[in-house]
């Protein structure tokens, strides 16, 4: 167990923390979860979020502090900024494995569990990419975990604990710190028949985040406080319920997105349903089903919905799969997971033959790969190594072994993503390269207008907190709003008028999307300097 303890540790050091700063900063993401800390750090500002300068509502300060701690340690890079939501992962990971090896019937079971968890896709994806989700995933489990640990153990420093972790995540990400906890703990409990003990001893985690969070809380309202309603109606009510809302989907979205995040483990489902089927009496089952379950509906019914949303079901998912695993192996069968393992050999094979293909015709009209073909090539070695190992898996007899086969192939592949993105996705997602090719011509009295998308990117690298908006503001719009700030919001004509006060006189450049752009442009006077990448333009007037 010594050394499977130490094989976990070299995989989430391996896929999570070594190639962090390797990838471009991808927007509108990554660089708005570094420019919020960057303009805290520069202004001093700890208590009011903001974003070019201007107020940003739309998340509390736990993110942007850890964030802002990872910059100061590391400097301003790709990796500082990604750091904090891969610990996220890992510590999760770790908390887990603290429970199972407590309450689990095996020693196996909190290993597996471990090892499902990191290489669950969507837990990967999101742990190795700056957003606040891998950071309140963390601290809600934290928090759903300490009160199973009080439910088996009856001991209230747990459920000072819980609370404490509830301020935290409410610090992170608002009021889904309480929403999650209460559906996983509320069925679970009533299905215990314990319903009693929870009201009366619901009033200590409660005190404990209102004490947790209330500092902040009564600051950011003494200096803004218009925090609040922005904070609660439109970030919370509206996204919930409103047919307006941000990322509004069918109620079904989450299906696929948690059969594709679970991957690779999805085609072992009918192993994992046959092995839990006759098992589901145990306080962990039961507590694991509410736990994985009923956030998955409750994310279901809002309106606004991302990806993201589910992390928090993926702790007890691996909780679940490894047991259904376990039990299934116990009862002297392998053939539903030897199977599911040859089908994901033969989507593997499809995928690199599809890869190949499309490198050597171009089909279906665009290559992945042109400017480094070794890429695809890395591409296929991945996928093949992966292959390889789940074959490798197959031909074992014993099923330990083979599950660790099977959970560790495909972390080559996993360390190989971070070196092969798309050209594509480089262009339109990544224009951190291109605005650095042109840093030279940007001086500290500048003029800088930005379109909405590359916004935060121009901020983060040309290292400015006072870059004026061109028309659509996006998320931006409301801090713009604000009478000391919607100055810098210009429409075509304002930014018609300000070409003309400063021609001659100072510098200004225009940083778009190249589609941004061709609709701008027809309306601006030809530029003293032009150029593009196929994704981003820079004028300079």
């Amino acid at each position: 167990m010594k050394t499977t303890y130490i094989a976990l540790i070299l995989l989430f050091l391996t896929i999570y923390i070594v190639p962090l700063g390797i990838r471009p900063l991808i927007i509108p993401d990554e660089d708005r979860y570094g420019e919020v800390p960057r303009e805290m750090i520069a202004s001093g500002n700890w208590i009011t979020p903001q974003l070019n300068g201007v107020r940003y509502f739309e998340k509390p300060v736990m993110g942007y502090w850890l964030n802002a701690l990872s910059i100061s340690i590391f400097g301003e890079n790709a990796f500082a900024i990604r750091f904090p939501s891969a610990i996220s992962a890992g510590i999760s990971a770790l908390m887990m494995l603290i429970l199972l090896r407590r309450y689990s019937r095996s020693e196996f079971e909190p290993v597996f569990a471990t090892l499902i968890f990191l290489t669950c896709f969507e837990v990967y994806g999101i742990g190795v990419f700056s957003v606040l989700d891998s950071i309140l995933s963390m601290f809600i489990t934290a928090a759903i975990a300490s009160y199973f640990y009080y439910y088996m153990e009856k001991s209230k420093i747990w459920l000072v604990l819980f609370g404490v972790c509830c301020g935290l995540a409410f610090l992170t990400k608002g009021f889904l710190a309480f929403a999650v906890p209460i559906v996983v703990i509320v069925p679970f409990m009533l299905w215990e028949g314990q319903w009693k003990d929870l009201l009366k001893t619901a009033w200590i985690p409660i005190a404990t985040a209102i004490l947790i969070s209330l500092p902040w809380c009564v600051m950011i309202h003494l200096r803004e406080s218009d925090f609040w309603h922005y904070f609660f109606w439109i970030e919370h009510i509206k996204r919930f319920t409103a047919d307006d809302a941000q990322h509004v989907s069918p109620f079904w979205y989450f299906i696929p997105g948690i059969i594709g995040g679970a991957m690779p483990w999805t085609f072992l489902s009918p192993a994992v349903i046959s092995g839990l089927k006759h098992n589901l009496k145990t306080p962990l089952i039961k507590y694991a089903l509410c736990w994985a379950v009923c956030p998955f509906l409750f994310f279901s019914a809002s309106r606004g919905k991302l990806l993201t949303y589910i992390l928090p079901c993926f702790p007890p998912l691996a909780v679940l799969i490894s047991a259904g695993l376990s039990n299934y192996f116990d009862s002297g069968k392998k053939k539903a997971v030897d199977v599911g393992g040859k089908c994901l050999i033969g989507l593997i094979t499809l995928i690199a033959i599809a890869l190949l293909i499309n490198q050597l015709t171009g089909f279906p009209g665009i290559r992945a790969y042109n400017s480094q073909p070794c890429k695809w090539i890395l591409g296929i070695i991945g996928l093949l190594i992966w292959a390889g190992g789940l074959f490798a898996a197959i031909k074992q007899s014993d099923v330990r072994r083979k599950m660790m086969i099977y959970g560790f192939a495909p972390i080559a592949l996993m360390f190989i993503a971070h070196f092969i993105l798309p050209d594509r996705t480089i262009v339109i997602k990544a224009p951190g390269g291109f605005l650095l090719s042109h840093v030279q011509k940007i001086q500290p009295d500048s003029i800088i207008v930005s379109s909405e998308d590359p916004v935060r990117s121009v901020c983060w690298f040309y290292k400015r907190s006072d870059v004026y908006v061109l028309d659509n503001a996006g998320e931006l719009s409301y801090g713009l709003g604000y009478k000391d700030a919607k100055h810098r919001w210009l429409t075509v004509e304002q930014f018609n008028l300000m070409i003309e006060k400063y021609a001659g006189k100072k510098r200004l450049v225009f940083i778009a999307t190249f589609d941004e752009y061709q609709r701008y442009s027809p309306f601006f006077p030809k530029p003293a300097y032009m150029d593009t990448n196929g994704g981003f333009v820079f004028a300079g007037f």
